[in-house]
Formats: structure tokens, C-alpha cells, sequence
């Protein structure tokens, strides 16, 4: 064992058991594929980050930086040493090889977040150190190292600007539609990359009850003796399946404010990784390598990007998805299932419903 207290068989030595080790790992292997293949073709843009940083000049980084500095507590091996002490098994986990500042800043609301151009930096709340026990802080900080390591805080301390921009200049007809249009697609990409790192958080952690119950404590607070994890999932499944065309409608309307998914659904989706052949390859030692990355096909990632859509679509048991797949299946008496979707939304009394077609199947 090394003087650092860990192993050198690629595992680390934690209180309670040994948590697997992912020597080189690219943020490929737990990106998911819509976040995988925007990251990827970004990364292919010959100076796209440079040109990016450069128009992101009025961003005020030292600013930002100096104000954690000031105004919050750093972790450290003399402050918040638990949290210290995760971070590091993080970094050492995903091979982060620089650890990045965290700061526990106070504020009742649970959040964390990494952000930053150059370095990132990973914020915590006192809401959420105060929420979570240590194995689900352990996925938290796994999380926010996940988005660490995939190039994320450069793009989320955009969103952050341009959304406070937004706010000031919302006065501005024309300005204000124009950078909303660019925090819409952004917050799109930032949900993406929640169920990225989310993944990296269980990768870190290697407790799924653990990254279960922090989701969920998010959704209902600390009173985990009164919650059920299964419950919590059934209420995923509610949510797909529930209502017609008119909330399906909604479920889009609710989402496009937010920055993450819905808690449910942020479950749901770990729950599948979880037990899907990726996740367990990787736990086998057998994952794409940063060394790689260089080597990486824009339109592979594209190909598998749009794959892992058409089989969501297909599979899924959402009103609005079921409509599509009909639509590509070419399923017969349409037009009157489209109706019979939004009935009452724009229904005129005593109008016929149109009949069925003969060779509908």
C-alpha cells in the first residue's frame, strides 16, 4: 500500500470496502449520447475553444473566483476534511489529475455546481452537505468531478452569464429574444450533461441505493424514513406513461426553464445505465482512454447518438413519443388518434369524431 493509504491494484481503500479504480478514462465512456456527440464535435472545431473564450471576455472569472475566496469556506485538509477527503478519492477515482478548488458556500438551497474557463472550481451549498449523508455526497462530488473532467464548467459558466444577462437586459425586445434562443439551446445541453455526470457520480461512488436516495432527498427532503426508492421510480414510469398529447405537451413546456431533469427521470435514467453492458463493461476495466480521444469520429458519435434516440423513441411510453413512431410505422386512422389526443384542448361541441380506417392495425 502506498503512503497515501491506497492500494496500488487500481483499487482505493475506503472505511467500508474497496471502490474500483478507472486508470485514463475518457468522459466518453459515461457521456451520454446526445452530451457525447455535441462535446465531440465541438472538440473537433479547430480553435473553437479559443474563439469561444475570447467572445466570453467580459466574463468575470477572477471575479467570480476572488468572490468564493472571500465569502464561502475552502475545503481543505484543515476545513470540511470529509468533503476534502472525497474530493481527492474522486479525482484519484476518474484520474483528475489536477483537483480542482471546492468551496462550501452558504445557502439553504441544495446545489452544487463546477464552473469556470481555465480551472474549474466546484461549489457546494451548506443546504446540501447538510441534506446528504457521505455516500450520497460521495456521488455528488463524484458528479461535479464527472463534469470536471468532460470540459463542462466552460459551458455552464456561459449558460450562468448569459442567463444573469438575460435578466438585466430583458428591457431590450430584440436583445433579450436573441440571447434567450442561446440560453434555450444551452440549457437543452445542460440537462445532457446532468445525466452525464450523474453517471459519473455512480462511477465514483459504486452505490446505486446511494446516488438513489441523494436524488430523491432532492426531490423530498430529509426525511428518507418516510420515502421509498421503488416509489420514487414508479413515479418515473407514472410520469412517461400518464395523460395524453396535451401533457406531453407539457412535460416539454415545464422542462425548457430548468437547467436539470426532473428528478424522477434523473433516476430512472441512472437506474438503466446502471444495470445496462456499458456500465458493466466499465466496472470490467474495459472503457475508452483519453489517449484516444484525439482518434474520436464526429459522425460515429453522431450515428450512435441518434441510434440511442431512435431506440428511446421507440421504446418510450409517452403519449407524444408513441405518436411519432406511428407516425414513422405509417399506422393507419391517425388523423382521429391525433384528435382523440387533444381532445378537449381544442375540441368544438357536437363535431363527429372521424371514424377509424378500415385497414387500420
Amino acid at each position: 500500500m502506498s503512503d497515501d493509504g491506497r492500494q496500488n491494484n487500481g483499487s482505493e481503500n475506503v472505511p467500508s470496502r474497496q471502490r474500483t479504480r478507472f486508470p485514463g478514462i475518457s468522459s466518453r465512456a459515461y457521456e451520454h449520447p446526445a452530451d457525447r456527440s455535441a462535446l465531440v464535435a465541438l472538440r473537433k472545431l479547430s480553435g473553437f475553444d479559443t474563439v469561444f473564450k475570447a467572445l466570453s471576455g467580459l466574463l468575470p472569472e477572477r471575479s467570480l473566483r476572488l468572490l468564493f475566496l472571500s465569502d464561502s469556506v475552502r475545503v481543505s485538509d484543515q476545513q470540511f476534511t470529509h468533503l476534502n477527503d472525497m474530493l481527492r478519492d474522486a479525482c484519484y477515482i476518474l484520474d483528475l489529475e489536477k483537483v480542482p478548488p471546492m468551496y462550501v458556500n452558504q445557502d439553504p438551497q441544495p446545489n452544487a455546481m463546477c464552473i469556470g474557463l481555465d480551472d474549474p472550481i466546484i461549489v457546494v451549498t451548506t443546504g446540501l452537505v447538510e441534506l446528504l449523508d457521505e455516500e450520497e455526497m460521495r456521488a455528488v462530488i463524484g458528479h461535479e468531478v464527472g463534469h470536471a473532467l468532460s470540459g463542462h464548467a466552460v459551458y455552464r459558466t456561459i449558460l450562468l452569464f448569459l442567463t444573469n444577462l438575460a435578466i438585466r437586459v430583458a428591457w431590450i425586445p430584440l436583445g433579450t429574444v436573441a440571447i434567450m434562443a442561446i440560453v434555450t439551446a444551452l440549457r437543452e445541453w445542460f440537462r445532457k450533461s446532468e445525466l452525464s455526470a450523474d453517471r459519473a457520480g455512480l462511477l465514483v461512488g459504486q452505490d446505486l441505493q446511494a446516488s438513489m436516495r441523494g436524488l430523491m432527498k432532492l426531490a423530498g427532503g430529509n426525511h428518507l424514513h418516510e420515502m421509498n426508492v421503488d416509489a420514487f421510480l414508479k413515479q418515473a414510469e407514472e410520469y412517461e406513461e400518464s395523460g395524453d398529447l396535451r401533457d406531453s405537451v407539457l412535460k416539454i413546456l415545464n422542462v425548457l426553464p430548468r437547467t436539470h431533469p426532473f428528478a424522477t427521470v434523473r433516476a430512472a435514467e441512472l437506474k438503466k445505465w446502471a444495470e445496462s453492458r456499458d456500465h458493466q463493461r466499465i466496472m470490467d476495466g474495459h472503457y475508452p482512454r483519453r489517449d484516444e480521444d484525439k482518434n474520436t469520429s464526429v459522425s460515429d458519435s453522431f450515428r450512435e447518438s441518434a441510434s440511442h434516440y431512435a431506440t428511446t423513441v421507440k421504446s418510450s411510453k409517452d403519449p407524444l413519443m408513441k405518436l411519432v413512431t406511428d407516425i414513422a410505422g405509417g399506422a393507419g386512422g391517425l388523423g382521429g388518434r391525433v384528435r382523440r389526443g387533444f381532445d378537449g384542448f381544442t375540441s368544438t361541441p357536437g363535431r363527429d369524431e372521424e371514424p377509424p380506417a378500415e385497414n387500420a392495425q
